[in-house]
């Protein structure tokens, strides 16, 4: 997987499966605010419906309106895709099912919609639409623009040859290896970067290739000795490669070397919505329907414990 860049957000995109349906109206005794009930039915997950006190945390004007609209570009793999190849306007995806299983908890029908990749951050700026999702990564220069909810955090990970000869766990023990890169990815720059700073004279020697296919078939015919790339992307490919490669599982690093939370974007003026969210991702965390969503699209390496605001690392 390739991470894309856009003017302030960089996209990405996913599968998965939901249906949707609205609950009555119901009101909390003693509240004084009345709280529309919604569900949603996530294939493979079950049912995700409202909590009436994370409703209230809504601003009232979206609680009013009920429904909200989040901007996409598809298809980006596993966190954004088209249902139906030829249809654009019915998605799937670990964002798809996340962000609507939050939006069910906050009482709220949320409403996917195509974009040019490059129109996402404009749209939002303009308010066209309530919030940006497909796998964007948190970063500082982005939060000028939008206040981030950080639901998972994805970094590098590295790929070695079955049964790891080498022993590598972490990063320091590529000090002296052949790694082989994505040519101009961040796994080139962050690599070069600590080889000059932590290798001592038994400097990384990073090989660059056109495209992640073609790094791994170097690992495989012993060019090099290791795959360095986004994890999430090593994650879907290793199980193809049972026998001739494996993914190294590093405890103190389990999202990945120099991991970086991907998050739901919203206008930063509207900092109180995506508090709601945040509040709701948690507790979708805290109840375990997260930890199914990510089991469901085979992406539990990127599971975070908690919901944050705004964690970008760069």
């Amino acid at each position: 997987m390739r991470i894309r860049h856009l003017a302030l957000a960089t996209a990405a995109s996913a599968l998965l499966a939901v249906t949707t349906g609205c609950g009555g109206d119901s009101t909390a005794a003693g509240s004084g605010d009345e709280v529309t009930t919604v569900s949603v039915t996530i294939e493979g997950v079950g049912e995700v419906g409202t909590d009436a006190d994370l409703a209230r945390k809504v601003p009232g004007d979206v609680r009013d309106r009920g429904t909200i609209t989040v901007a996409t570009n598809a298809p980006y793999e596993p966190f954004i895709d088209f249902k139906t190849e030829g249809r654009t306007d019915e998605f799937k995806g670990l964002d798809h099912d996340l962000f609507l299983a939050a939006s069910a908890r906050l009482g709220i029908k949320a409403t996917f919609t195509q974009q040019p990749f490059d129109g996402l951050v404009p749209g939002l700026q303009a308010a066209k639409y309530d919030a940006i999702a497909g796998g964007i990564t948190d970063k500082k220069e982005r939060q000028q623009v939008a206040t981030f909810v950080d639901y998972s955090a994805s970094g590098t990970g590295f790929l070695v040859k079955t049964g790891n000869p080498l022993g590598v766990q972490t990063v320091a023990d590529l000090c002296g290896r052949k790694v082989a890169v994505q040519k101009a990815s961040n796994q080139a720059k962050n690599l070069a970067e600590y080889s000059r700073s932590d290798c001592a004279g038994r400097a990384v020697e990073v090989k660059e290739y056109p495209e992640n296919p073609q790094a791994v078939q170097a690992l495989i015919a012993g060019n090099v000795d290791v795959v360095a790339a986004t994890k999430v992307n090593l994650v879907d490919i290793a199980p193809a490669l049972t026998g001739r490669a494996e993914l190294v599982d590093d405890p103190s690093a389990p999202n990945g070397w120099l991991a970086s939370p991907n998050g739901f974007g919203f206008l930063k003026a509207q900092k109180e919505l995506a508090q709601a969210y945040r509040a709701a991702v948690q507790s979708l965390i805290d109840d375990g329907t997260y930890t199914k969503i990510l089991a469901q699209w085979k992406q539990e390496p990127i599971a975070v414990k908690q919901a944050t605001i705004d964690q970008a690392i760069d």
